[in-house]
């Protein structure tokens, strides 16, 4: 019971800070594919993508669930850590914003097919109270920041795990999910809006830089930050990171 009350104290404190953080910097723009903004024919194929991924991972989420009952309260926090993070808007240039979108902690813990359910789960509920994102557009927000991200840091995190420190690998993995989260969006935009002249090319570079200065300080950003709370979850001995490859601090 004291385990559970220091992690839920720590996640209460960590959630109040950022989102101070979110209401000093939110602004209209946003990063997420605002509703309506895809012609019909795209938006309909990010969704026909995506569904795969949802249907494996909802079935591997059900069985998690089941196996593991006792990571119910992780997979709640992991997917409160994304909504949070993913909800903050940091002003970029031209009036867009960028975010962070904590995708990597989930597809860390738990898997790149579970994170795909948490994170629509988080873009469903931003669509509908925050107006962040949209619904039309959440096959292809779903894409970007809860399929190709988690799928990413996945990948990192065990390519890395083993070979280095798990502080390393962690950070990598986030910060890349972060990263890779915002080349696959700005992909999706070229390929509906090709620039007149240069084409998708064109379209892709000129979406990619619109985001640029402020994503690469946000990725290093939320990899230090994913570290910090892994680090915190390794402190606490939480023994369901034993079950799912993270070893906590010896006693």
């Amino acid at each position: 019971m004291k385990r559970k009350n220091l992690f839920n104290a720590l996640w209460l404190v960590l959630a109040l800070v950022l989102m101070n953080l979110g209401v000093a910097y939110a602004k209209p723009a946003q990063m997420h594919i605002m509703e309506g903004f895809l012609p019909v024919g795209w938006a309909i194929f990010w969704f026909v993508v995506a569904i795969p991924f949802w249907v494996l991972g909802f079935r591997r989420l059900r069985r998690t669930v089941t196996e593991k009952p006792e990571t119910r309260l992780l997979l709640g926090m992991t997917g409160a850590f994304a909504f949070i993070l993913s909800a903050l808007k940091i002003p970029s240039v031209t009036g867009s914003s960028s975010h962070p979108t904590g995708t990597g902690l989930g597809a860390i813990l738990f898997g790149p097919l579970e994170m795909s359910i948490l994170g629509t789960i988080v873009l469903l509920f931003q669509a509908i109270l925050l107006a962040h994102g949209g619904l039309t557009t959440l096959g292809a927000n779903a894409f970007s920041m809860a399929i190709a991200g988690p799928l990413v840091a996945f990948g990192v995190w065990k390519l890395l795990k083993g070979r280095t420190s798990d502080s390393v690998a962690v950070f990598s993995a986030a910060a890349l999910a972060n990263l890779v989260t915002y080349v696959v969006t700005s992909v999706q935009l070229a390929l509906a809006y090709p620039d007149p002249v240069g084409g998708f090319i064109a379209s892709f570079l000129k979406f990619g830089a619109i985001f640029a200065v402020t994503q690469v300080p946000l990725a290093i950003s939320e990899g230090i930050l994913t570290v910090l709370v892994v680090n915190a979850l390794k402190g606490l001995n939480v023994p369901e990171l034993k079950t799912l490859g993270i070893q906590g601090a010896k006693s």
